[in-house]
Formats: structure tokens, sequence, C-alpha cells
């Protein structure tokens, strides 16, 4: 009688694989709990760091020229991820060194906790009706000019900001920590901020900054639609409801000029009943974005439901993140028959 060949033990390679993807989900988990504790650095960013290096090297390559411009962009993008790629090589066997570096790679890259506390400085100003105070602090959100913008205005600029960082400086980077580790960590956000500086439009990053402003859209479509659909799904911890935020997000989530923060702001307009979009003033640039969401304008009390959602979203970003990267690979080590 034929008897049939038993099964085998993982091997080796196939036990160490989930060592080492066991630690950079727990890698992702400490660097989450590390934001939401310490939240950014004072001094000494590495974000502000790369910043710095990156403006330099602008300095020296700066034309107007798309070609010099997706060489600027390369250069920064690719050193910074070479650097996650080579601190990963240095950890290939320490599970507890790949979860360390993970983690401070995942802190450093982070910014759900400041996102937050910026959004409730801002609502708390507004409650207390203190224009020159919040004109004051939007700067650190958002571009726009806050100079003639009233309460509902500021407001909306600040729940706007909230639901497309909530994708840029908290999904986005769990998506690529899930994916690549910590080069998809370290390279994400050396391209999220390069669009930051040089990727809006302007005379003089029109053709620079060209390549930088498309390899953001494209490190953020997957980010920015799964924080649109956590969104909607989270609608209820900020009184909204789902069904409703999920038909603002298919109905106006297109018609915003960018193609991925329209998908956070309408999922956001939707859960919070309010309407985003109008004219923003950018140091003189006027911008028309459409309105996306019914209801009216948001006012302080938005802000903090926004920020309430953004901190649910952001949690099952973390989640889910944690077990992507755990999750065995498709391409497994071959076992013996």
């Amino acid at each position: 009688m034929l008897l049939a060949p038993r099964r085998s033990a993982p091997t080796a390679p196939v036990r160490h694989g989930g060592r080492m993807r066991a630690a950079t989900a727990l890698g992702l988990l400490a660097g989450a709990a590390a934001d939401a504790v310490f939240a950014d650095p004072r001094r000494g960013h590495p974000v502000a760091l790369f910043g710095r290096a990156a403006a330099a090297l602008e300095r020296r390559l700066y034309a107007d020229s798309k070609a010099r411009g997706a060489a600027h962009a390369a250069l920064c993008a690719g050193g910074a991820a070479l650097l996650g790629a080579a601190a990963q090589a240095l950890t290939r066997d320490r599970p507890w060194a790949r979860a360390a570096v993970t983690a401070a790679a995942t802190w450093a890259v982070l910014g759900g906790t400041s996102l937050g506390r910026e959004g409730a400085y801002l609502a708390a100003a507004l409650e207390r009706k203190d224009i020159a105070a919040a004109r004051a602090r939007l700067p650190h959100l958002c571009g726009r000019d806050p100079g003639r913008l009233d309460e509902p205005e500021l407001a909306r600029a600040t729940v706007e900001s909230v639901a497309e960082n909530t994708s840029d400086a908290v999904v986005a980077p769990l998506v690529w920590g899930a994916i690549a580790g910590v080069p998809g960590l370290l390279g994400y956000r050396a391209i999220n901020t390069l669009d930051a500086m040089v990727g809006h439009r302007s005379p003089r990053y029109a053709n620079f900054g060209w390549a930088a402003a498309r390899l953001d859209d494209a490190a953020n479509l997957l980010p920015a639609r799964l924080t649109a659909a956590l969104a909607v799904l989270a609608a209820p911890v900020a009184g909204g409801s789902p069904r409703r935020a999920l038909a603002v997000l298919r109905r106006d989530g297109h018609r915003h000029p960018s193609p991925n923060a329209g998908r956070c702001e309408a999922a956001f307009a939707g859960a919070l009943g309010v309407r985003l979009g109008g004219a923003n003033d950018y140091g003189g640039r006027i911008e028309h974005r459409p309105h996306l969401g019914d209801g009216e304008r948001p006012g302080a009390a938005d802000i903090r439901r926004a920020v309430r959602l953004a901190r649910v979203v952001g949690l099952a970003a973390t989640a889910l993140a944690a077990l992507a990267a755990a999750r065995p690979r498709l391409a497994r080590a071959t076992r013996p028959a």
C-alpha cells in the first residue's frame, strides 16, 4: 500500500523569514507607539535634516528643467531608500536589531500626533475667538495665506489639512513600511518631503518640481484610498454615517485636482457632514477647488471631530500595516517533498 509522504517541518530559511517579518511588524507598532508618546522632536528632526540636505543639493542642481528636477528627486529619494536598505542589510540576521531600526525609522517618519496637536490648537484658538492666534498657527499645517481668512475658512483649511495629512503623515508611511520595510519608510518620507519643498505649482518649480510631484502622486495612490476607506468605516466616531461618507466619497472624491487629496477630503467631508472646498490663496496665487460634501462650512467643533476621526484612522492603519508586514510572502522558501 502506498503511503502519503509526510509533510516535513519548515526549513530554517522559512523560520528565519517569519522571525524577520515579525520583527518588522513589531517595529512598526513600536514606532507608532513612540510617535503617540513623544510626537516629533523639537530639534534635530531627521526629516528637517533631510530637508536641509535636499535644499543644498537643489542649489547645485537647479535649472528650469524637468531633467534636472528628475535628477534631484532621484538622488534625494534614492539616497534615503539606500540608507534604509543599508540599515536593513545590517540587521538581516538579527530580529531584535531589525525591530529597533524599524521602530526608529517609523517614529522618525510618522507625524500623526503632531498633526492632532496642531488641529487641537487651532480648534481651541477658534473656540476662544482668537483669530490672530489661529492665523499665526495655520502655516504649521498648510501653505495657504491666512491673512484674510475668517473663522469658517480657517476651520476649513484645518479640516482639509488634517484629512490630507492623515494620509501623507500617517497612513502612507505605514503602508510603505509594511511593503518595503525601512527603505519604504525612509524613501516615502523623502518623496513626500520633496513634494512639499519643490512639487507645488510656481514659476520656479513648474518644471524642476514636476518629477517630485508626480512621484508623490504615485506613492500616495494606494495610501490615499486606504485612508478614505478607513475614514468611511470610522465615520461613527465623528458622529457621521458610513453610508453618507461613502456616498460623498464616490460622488466628489475624483473632482479634486489632486488624484489623492480629493479622496481623503471627500471622505472626511462626508463623515463630518460638512462642505469643504473653495478658493485657496497661496501667497497671491488663487486656486479654486470644487466643493466636497454637503452642509455648512466647518467650525471649531468640526476640527475636533476631524482630529478624532484621524486618530482612529491612524490606529486602524497601524494595525493593518503590522498584520501586512507579518504575513507570509507569496514567494516562500521551497520545502522538501
